[in-house]
């Protein structure tokens, strides 16, 4: 007997490429519900991150003219985290595995398959991996590359060249489950969560339409995050910096004492300069110490990711 399927699809502002990403979807699952891999129930979960635009009005559209669409609807925008997290705990309650993938459907459908085979081989988690990144900008490509490699050499297990394109089993999900984080960053809690698991390579294809949800101040802050939520060796960097900082300042005030009693340079410019360099560093690392104090801040609080404000479910005549 087939396992239950779902495919859980994180939407803000999605109304232009909704109706195709709805269209292949269903082409997918209707043939891999045809030949047997999954079950005849197996759903598509569209989760409306407090969308500003008609994504949710579409979704109840498509759920209303099949069951093979469900939706869930957050009572306000949370994050692309937030509410991959919401489909996923949702979704959980009725399937044996998962699969995540971001609504413009730039990752591979066709990878689906090769997902699902090693899931059936005993796999609990299967990470789609870009093959390559020639279609990204030069400045895209190294960003994100660099982003990886600093992740790894920080200590985080991530996957290389890996975002959310993955397929989880349930006990995974349920494994998942137990981290009780505010910042989230998946990349690097699903790996922690263990169990068996493979990797399957795609070519990321072009957007169907609309606009990218991650500009660079997005990208930029998703980064931050991601190595200060569980890396802390920056505030160990802090420490190390500190320390040649003072040997580098003392050796600074030696040279300057010398070459002012010697009438060769002007007491006060070395000084003032010294000053700028040292006032600048300063606010630097007390900035990277405020970063981890403030998500130390927002976890006491232990307020909830998300909250799902409407819940659309599938229903069982889809399908035929």
């Amino acid at each position: 007997m087939s396992d239950r399927l779902y495919i859980v699809v994180p939407c803000y502002n999605e109304e232009q490429v909704l109706p195709a990403t709805a269209e292949r979807l269903k082409e997918k699952m209707t043939a891999l519900i045809g030949a047997g891999t999954i079950a005849k129930d197996s759903r598509v979960l569209f989760v409306d991150d407090g969308s500003r635009d008609g994504t949710w009005s579409i979704i109840a559209g498509l759920n209303a003219a099949d069951g093979l669409f469900e939706g869930v609807k957050l009572s306000r925008n949370r994050g692309h985290q937030s509410a991959l997290l919401a489909g996923m705990y949702t979704a959980t309650e009725r399937a044996d595995m998962i699969i995540s993938m971001d609504a413009d459907l730039q990752d591979d459908i066709g990878a689906v398959d090769e997902m699902l085979d090693y899931y059936y081989q005993g796999n609990d988690v299967v990470y789609g991996v870009r093959s390559r990144r020639d279609k990204d900008s030069f400045f895209k490509r190294t960003t994100a590359e660099g982003f990886y490699k600093v992740m790894q050499a920080l200590g985080v297990d991530v996957v290389f060249n890996h975002a959310d394109y993955r397929l989880m089993s349930k006990r995974a999900v349920e494994g998942l489950k137990q981290f009780r984080e505010v910042n989230l960053f998946l990349r690097g809690i699903v790996p922690m969560v263990g169990y068996k698991s493979e990797k399957v390579y795609y070519q990321r294809g072009e957007r169907l339409a609309g606009e990218s949800k991650y500009p660079l101040k997005k990208m930029i802050s998703f980064a931050v995050d991601g190595i200060t939520s569980f890396s802390v060796k920056p505030l160990n960097f802090i420490f190390t910096a500190a320390a040649i900082l003072i040997a580098l300042g003392l050796a600074g005030l030696a040279v300057t004492i010398t070459l002012t009693a010697l009438n060769i340079i002007p007491f006060w410019g070395i000084i003032l300069s010294a000053m700028a360099l040292f006032t600048g560093i300063a606010c630097g690392c007390l900035g990277i110490v405020g970063l981890y104090v403030g998500k130390g801040y927002m976890e006491v609080k232990h307020r909830p990711p998300y909250i799902i404000e409407e819940h659309l479910s599938g229903r069982d005549d889809s399908n035929g």
